[in-house]
């Protein structure tokens, strides 16, 4: 998963991938105890990947909270007579 394909999507879209690739990995394991998992690394690189995609959506809070807070400066009164 690359990060400039997710670094474009919004931040319910993102929820819904992170949602996608948490059952993945639960399905992996699975298979990983019952003895069908071929591809070892899909589990920590799927792990990765949903690090990743938190990342992004913590990030993209805080740029909405940045832009609130600025509104809010702006429209407070200086207090000068």
């Amino acid at each position: 998963m690359k990060i400039s394909e997710l670094k474009e999507q919004t931040i319910e879209e993102l929820e819904s991938k992170l949602a996608d690739v948490k059952k993945n990995v639960f399905n992996l394991k699975f298979q990983k105890a019952t003895g069908q998992l071929e591809n070892t690394r899909a589990i920590p690189n799927l792990k990765k990947d949903i690090a990743r995609i938190k990342t992004l959506i913590r990030e993209k809070e805080l740029k909405i909270g940045m832009k609130e807070e600025k509104s809010k400066e702006i429209k407070k009164p200086t207090g000068k007579k």
